[in-house]
């Protein structure tokens, strides 16, 4: 598909006919049951993901009755039936179902129409199917969007299952005595009664260590998270994972002239598609760089009027209302505002952790901001997630670089060092000073530093607290993987780490994850694969310098008032409340002063986990030694396992 590079192009790409299909998808090969009880499983799968897609709704079962595959769509565009899932081929061997958005679906049906290709619908879906009937597993590689599918082979008796490069649409699954059971969401996997609902200590040591769980984990005890940029074929019983796109940046030097232009043309491109809709869009705008940047362009081409949605509060070191307010009416969008106080938030607390389809110890802010636009009858909003990553928007690309080299240069004096480092973490003042500690004792990388960045709590914390959930004290070392393929500079390490750690696991999963629970899509224009591999060719000296200078330079349509107030972030302020109005649903964790938790964030985290893991009665085992238990307030209910290694993460 062709770079963007005029108005014309722009306009092409808004007036083009466009077929979205985001929806829930869930299914199950090679069952065992029969009929009649597999068929009511699916049903039931089907409703519990009714909220991802109340338009439309489809289910089949293979002609042996063992195989069934489930949908359910949210209509943005075309409501017609030509798109209906699960959709079959034309010679009924293969259906399948797909979540999320193929944008360019236009490009890849005329090339498949010029080898001859008929088609009966105007659908993304059809053209999905198609490529994979001619290409295979390889035609995932083609597609360009945000997409969780599977595709059933009636005459092969296999399964493909993929996921989107990046992560932004989800997919579990799970195996067991030759099925695989598979949903867009964790809850729809435990609503079929098939899967134990026993907890993955495994999981919970990387939730504690980072708040949120790592993929493809999740904190069901064998039930996997489908990576991003991977496809799965189930074949006899067997599953074949394979992955099939990765992040490489690269450090070719261009023209600063050259690398502005080429984040411009990328980013109106991005914009532009995912401006696509039938109904009104939206926009999460808050006072920084990155949603700015989007009503910019977006402003420029679109043909409806744009809608700006955003929180705001009456503490000054939190709210960006008048700011958002201020770009809306500069770019003549419509915005909706909404004064969220402390004790309005913690009435919508109970809902949101129901919504919650595993915790993290953030979410809470999309959740509302969800609302506000599903209340204003949007059903389709843009966000500036993914801009801080690629543009170096947060601490950890100054810090972490900063901490390797400092640690590097200390090496000589590592018992010193490490001697240090135990005395800080033993004798810590703040969470921060205890992961320094922890970070001092092990090798000088860019994982360890940035786990010291990110992290909640210690390794050693995490011990104490997995003793709550299981007999087995010497199986409760955290484990982590920290898989990195090498990069040019520290900076885009950091940069990998952010995209794939971070932005993946808690904001795209959060994200998805809430926006659907108010049946509302949720797009991401600088989380894109075109987007981002414009991005490698950048070298981090350009791409991450300070202030996102290169995006300022690119998008120059963004205001002064907006380019010279500090980065402030889309947060809550969640520790006044914690403290303060919310003080009665936090106080019962029972904390026993076996380290500090002044922390909110470490405070939400038990609090998130253990209103999970009551929820949804997950099987845990309380420590023979200690018979203390996580206690939510209102809304819920050994130390001899190897060190902490970022040389292992």
């Amino acid at each position: 598909m062709p770079r963007l590079t005029s108005e014309a192009n722009f306009y092409f790409l808004i007036s083009t006919f466009y077929f979205a299909t985001m929806c829930g998808i869930a299914g199950v090969i090679n069952s065992g049951l029969d009929r009649g009880k597999l068929e009511r499983i699916l049903t039931g799968m089907q409703h519990q993901l009714h909220h991802r897609g109340p338009d439309d709704r489809g289910l089949y079962l293979s002609c042996d009755g063992k195989t069934g595959l489930v949908n359910t769509r949210l209509a943005i565009l075309d409501l017609s039936s030509a798109g209906h899932q699960p959709m079959v081929s034309a010679d009924e061997r293969y259906r399948i179902v797909l979540n999320g958005e193929i944008y360019n679906f236009q490009t890849l049906r005329a090339e498949l129409e010029g080898k001859g290709e008929t088609f009966r619908s105007h659908s993304d879906t059809e053209v999905v199917l198609k490529m994979y009937e001619r290409y295979g597993p390889d035609s995932v590689r083609e597609l360009e969007g945000m997409f969780a599918l599977a595709i059933w082979d009636e005459q092969e008796q296999t399964c493909f299952l993929a996921r989107d490069p990046l992560g932004i649409k989800p997919l579990y699954y799970y195996e067991t005595n030759g099925a695989t059971w598979f949903a867009s969401e964790l809850k729809t996997l435990l609503g079929t009664s098939l899967v134990p609902r026993r907890l993955s200590l495994e999981a919970v040591a990387g939730y504690l260590l980072f708040g949120a769980v790592s993929e493809p984990l999740t904190l069901v005890e064998n039930v996997r998270a489908l990576p991003a940029g991977h496809h799965l074929l189930w074949k006899h019983g067997r599953v074949r994972l394979t992955k099939y796109w990765d992040i490489q940046f690269d450090d070719e030097p261009i023209p600063e002239a050259d690398a502005i232009e080429l984040v411009r043309n990328a980013l109106q491109e991005s914009v532009g598609r995912h401006l696509v809709s039938d109904v009104p869009v939206g926009i999460f705008l808050s006072g920084g760089i990155d949603s700015t940047a989007l009503v910019a362009l977006a402003s420029l081409h679109a043909s409806n009027e744009l809608r700006t949605f955003c929180i705001s509060f009456d503490d000054p070191k939190f709210d960006e209302g008048s700011i958002a307010a201020r770009t809306a009416q500069h770019f003549g969008a419509q915005h909706s505002d909404w004064r969220l106080d402390s004790a309005t938030a913690k009435k919508l607390l109970a809902n949101f952790l129901k919504c919650s389809d595993q915790p993290s110890i953030d979410g809470f802010n999309s959740f509302c901001i969800s609302r506000l636009a599903q209340e204003a009858g949007l059903k389709v909003v843009l966000s500036g997630l993914g801009g801080d990553e690629v543009f170096g928007g947060y601490r950890s690309f100054r810090r972490v670089p900063q901490m390797v080299h400092a640690s590097r240069q200390l090496n000589l004096l590592w018992p010193l060092r490490a001697g240090v480092g135990g005395i800080l973490q033993a004798r810590y003042s703040s969470p921060r000073i205890g992961r320094l500690g922890c970070f001092l004792q092990e090798a000088p990388t860019t994982a360890a530093a940035y786990w010291c960045m990110r992290g909640i709590f210690t390794p050693e914390e995490v011990r104490l607290l997995l003793g709550r959930y299981s007999n087995k004290d010497g199986e409760l070392a955290p484990k982590i993987s920290f898989y990195m393929p090498s990069q040019p500079t520290l900076e885009d390490e950091v940069s990998y780490l952010e995209l794939t750690r971070y932005m993946r696991n808690q904001l795209l999963r959060d994200s998805d994850v809430m926006s659907m629970a108010w049946s509302l899509e949720l797009r991401v224009p600088f989380v894109d694969r075109k987007f981002i591999e414009t991005m490698e060719r950048i070298p981090a000296a350009l791409r991450l310098a300070q202030g996102k200078k290169i995006l300022l330079n690119a998008v120059p349509e963004i205001p002064a008032w907006v380019q010279e107030r500090p980065k402030q972030g889309f947060t809550f302020p969640f520790k006044g409340w914690v403290t303060g109005e919310w003080h009665d649903v936090f106080e019962r964790i029972e904390t026993e002063s076996l380290f500090p938790f002044k922390s909110w964030y470490r405070r939400w985290c038990l609090f998130a986990l253990d209103s999970f893991v009551q929820s949804n009665r997950i099987d845990t085992a309380p420590s023979a030694k200690s018979n203390r238990r996580l206690v939510v307030g209102k809304l819920g209910g050994s130390n001899n396992a190897s060190k902490f290694s970022a040389r292992s993460v």
